[in-house]
């Protein structure tokens, strides 16, 4: 199972230095992938940003916009920015799509929550189109070509069943997030997503990336449950406190258990995410991995 890692993008002390630092820690380290998670209200840096200095400042790892919510912008646009990081990384770019589930973060980009799901199926064909090269309406050629012929992988963050099954028709893969690294509900999404494949007549089966939070700094268990609540206090501050107290992921015994437990399942790559900008945090994380 290969191993990726979140870069942190939702802290104010974040700067050049920790972005560099986790680069080069990563680029070095045993790891397959590093992402980054798009959020715009609530403070936080800018992913498209944060992944090209990460393209530029890698060699080797796959660069994830994890995820990117696609009903919010211009498909155009995005098929415009996801070619130019594709170029920029040389090929390394592996897209993850949602709709997600913030109505704010629509409203303050003026965008419309509805029909988000019907929408992201048009933009994903419609990003596939230009980067084939497609005439777009009458447009001139938009480009730019994506160094990965038809453009790069597209995974999709999807939970219900219906969402699922609607994916199945054109995603090369589900990414199933359990917040507490629940190996259970991974695996739930993953056979829903197997399912839903051979329901479509895919001849392929799904690439299966799964995730979690985590912690290994210092204060690992408080930072982890800080940053949770942070997460999901929008949603209603009780569940976010209950759900933020049954975080384990802090403890390193822990951690290697859950990612045993999810690579037993089948998982192609597992997105791990951080509580804190720490390097503690990924260098921590690189020297656990070392001891699986």
């Amino acid at each position: 199972m290969k191993i990726g890692i979140c870069l942190p993008y939702m802290k104010r002390d974040l700067n050049r230095s920790t972005f560099t630092d986790w680069c080069r820690v990563i680029d070095q380290g045993p790891f397959h992938s590093l992402s980054c998670g798009e959020r715009i209200t609530g403070y936080s840096l800018e992913m498209r940003n944060i992944l090209a200095f990460a393209a530029a400042r890698t060699e080797r790892v796959r660069i994830v916009p994890a995820l990117y919510v696609l009903p919010m912008h211009s498909a155009v646009q995005a098929a415009k920015e996801i070619a130019t990081l594709d170029i920029l990384s040389e090929g390394r770019v592996t897209l993850t799509v949602g709709v997600g589930g913030r109505e704010k973060d629509y409203q303050a980009l003026g965008a419309d929550m509805r029909g988000r799901f019907q929408r992201m199926d048009e933009q994903v064909a419609l990003m596939k189109r230009v980067w084939r090269g497609e005439q777009i309406e009458d447009f001139d050629e938009i480009g730019p070509n994506p160094v990965q012929v038809g453009g790069p992988p597209i995974m999709v963050g999807a939970m219900g069943p219906k969402s699922i099954s609607r994916v199945a028709k054109w995603a090369d893969g589900l990414y199933g997030f359990a917040m507490d690294g629940d190996p259970a509900l991974i695996n739930h999404f993953f056979t829903s997503a197997d399912r839903a494949w051979a329901d479509a007549g895919r001849d392929s089966k799904p690439y299966r990336m799964g995730g979690f939070w985590y912690s290994l700094a210092e204060n690992s268990a408080a930072a982890l449950q800080d940053y949770v609540f942070d997460y999901l206090k929008i949603f209603g501050e009780d569940e976010a406190r209950k759900v933020a107290r049954g975080m384990t992921m802090h403890d390193p015994d822990a951690i290697l258990a859950g990612i045993a437990a999810i690579e037993e399942l089948g998982c192609d790559e597992l997105q791990l995410v951080p509580a804190t900008g720490s390097i503690a945090e990924v260098e921590g994380l690189a020297d656990l991995l070392s001891r699986r």
